[in-house]
């Protein structure tokens, strides 16, 4: 059963339950501050507690992208969503709810801790991406078959689970059977799983638990290959050359192509078609071998990037934190002198010096601030620009490529259309040589359809391989731009991020000394 403590009436998350429960945590004089300059950003916030409001649905978190420790047990949550964003969260704590269901879970990669006790859940489900996972809390719900449990073995981290109060936890077996299938556990509901009753359970179910290993193994094994398969298919994807490390594209050239197939049925045809069919898998391969080389290129060129743009930013915290180094205790001792100062004028002149240092101090912050940036749109202009005689060399050479294919289906076309003409008059004469199906040599008695059919089956031979080439040319570009102005969009407001800093720090400063005045 259920206990939520407050009876008022349910609640949604908006800005200003967030701003309260943020601030409630924050040391007092440090909330004090935030209050008064308005410079919280849920952003930076690492750990938030939402307990015991009556809330009735997680919302509005989208801007705790920081956050380590969520808190929303003992409220009014039926459905577990809108944790999307929350990408760090290590902790998340949402027991006596009303939840039915074990989801939106996938995007928590992070989290090791998980408390979901005193709910309405009966299936332990949808917690894949929980890889790190190494504590679990479902006591006090309706899981109602111990089978279900071994779901959780995929979850090689886990050392404590608490399943206590679910109609599963009553089985006579309940302890044996955790304790042989979970030999990492160490705490099952909260004490301490012994080395006697793991022994115990492991020779109780040893023979079941050998099957159900193999099991898991074959299961893991098949995995593993769907994700080696999925991780080489997205590799060549990246690389712009999926599907061309083999005869694909000749098979979709000839896959929709009923003329080329009636074509084929003529004498001579056959061996023409399975010549230009190695020639062109030996371009394709071509191709394929220079997209993976230049997708390594341009990964090693990335690296070289973002090491060179670290580097950047490294001296530019080493010189702004120079001049808070100088500045700071010097502001100190300003201050520690306007505290002993009662002469009005005396005061005046201080405070004044007092906000010239304050001035100075932010022309040589924005100084630093402006040489980061002239520094860093020179890395990406010499990066944009190596990247850009990459792509541009790929597509050269691809487009050179696709060109010998072309080259290859003119040749076959005419060599195929000599072997149709010749039958064309063989028919005409009634002089075929070989035999062929009645209804190709019907097909051959009217020569305007069968050039017209022969024709058809060259301009959709080149257009496969034209959308193909295309498809190539346009993606790596389109790529290339994303890329950067993807760095340069970021780069933007991160500038603009530090600017607004330096100013609230300023601001923060100037107001002190409004205190003297």
């Amino acid at each position: 059963m259920n206990v939520h403590w407050n009876k008022s009436e349910p609640i949604l998350i908006d800005d200003e339950i967030l701003q309260e429960a943020v601030m409630e945590k924050l040391p007092l004089g440090q909330a004090s501050h935030a209050a008064k300059v308005e410079q919280i950003h849920f952003s930076e916030i690492l750990n938030l507690h939402l307990e015991y409001r009556n809330i009735l649905r997680i919302d509005h978190l989208w801007e705790f992208t920081s956050l380590s420790r969520l808190n929303l047990n003992n409220n009014l949550i039926e459905k577990i969503e809108g944790l999307d964003r929350l990408v760090n969260l290590t902790w998340l704590n949402l027991s006596f709810n009303s939840i039915k269901k074990i989801e939106g879970l996938e995007y928590l990669q992070k989290l090791e801790l998980l408390n979901l006790t005193n709910n309405r859940i009966s299936v332990i489900e949808n917690m894949d991406a929980l890889e790190k996972l190494t504590h679990f809390s479902i006591a006090n719900n309706h899981v109602g078959q111990l089978d279900n449990v071994l779901y959780l073995r995929k979850f090689k981290n886990l050392s404590g689970l608490s399943l206590l109060g679910n109609p599963a936890s009553k089985d006579s077996d309940y302890k044996f059977f955790i304790a042989a299938y979970f030999p990492r556990l160490m705490f099952l509901d909260y004490r301490l799983l012994d080395e006697k009753t793991k022994n115990e359970a492991s020779i109780k179910y040893h023979y079941v638990f050998e099957e159900v290993r193999h099991e898991e193994l074959q299961m893991q094994q098949a995995h593993e290959a769907e994700q080696n398969q999925k991780a080489e298919i997205n590799l060549h994807t990246d690389a712009f050359v999926e599907s061309l490390n083999g005869s694909s594209l000749f098979k979709s050239m000839i896959k929709d192509d009923p003329e080329a197939q009636t074509i084929q049925c003529v004498p001579g045809v056959a061996p023409l078609l399975q010549t230009f069919e190695h020639q062109m898998v030996e371009l394709c391969m071509q191709l394929f071998d220079t997209g993976l080389a230049e997708h390594k290129r341009r990964e090693t060129e990335l690296s070289s990037f973002f090491s060179a743009q670290a580097k950047v930013m490294t001296d530019y915290q080493e010189k702004a934190s120079q001049i808070l180094a100088k500045f700071e205790p010097q502001h100190k001792e300003r201050i520690m002198e306007l505290q002993q100062l009662s002469d009005p004028d005396m005061l005046r002149v201080k405070i004044s010096h007092c906000n010239d240092e304050l001035s100075q101090l932010c022309k040589s912050l924005m100084a630093v601030e402006f040489q980061l940036v002239s520094q860093l749109e020179d890395v990406i202009k010499k990066f944009d620009s190596n990247m850009s005689d990459m792509i541009n060399n790929f597509s050269e050479t691809a487009q050179g490529i696709f060109a010998q294919c072309r080259d290859l289906e003119d040749d076959y076309h005419q060599k195929v259309k000599e072997i149709v003409v010749g039958t064309l008059e063989n028919v005409a004469k009634d002089e075929l040589e070989e035999d062929i199906p009645e209804d190709v040599k019907m097909l051959f008695t009217d020569r305007d359809t069968v050039m017209d059919a022969l024709a058809t089956s060259h301009d959709n031979h080149l257009l496969k391989i034209n959308d193909r080439e295309t498809q190539l040319v346009t993606r790596v570009n389109a790529w290339k731009v994303a890329l950067i102005k993807g760095i340069e969009d970021k780069e933007l407001k991160q500038n603009r991020m530090r600017i607004s800093d330096i100013h609230r720090y300023v601001d923060y400063l100037k107001e002190q000394l409004e205190d003297f005045q």
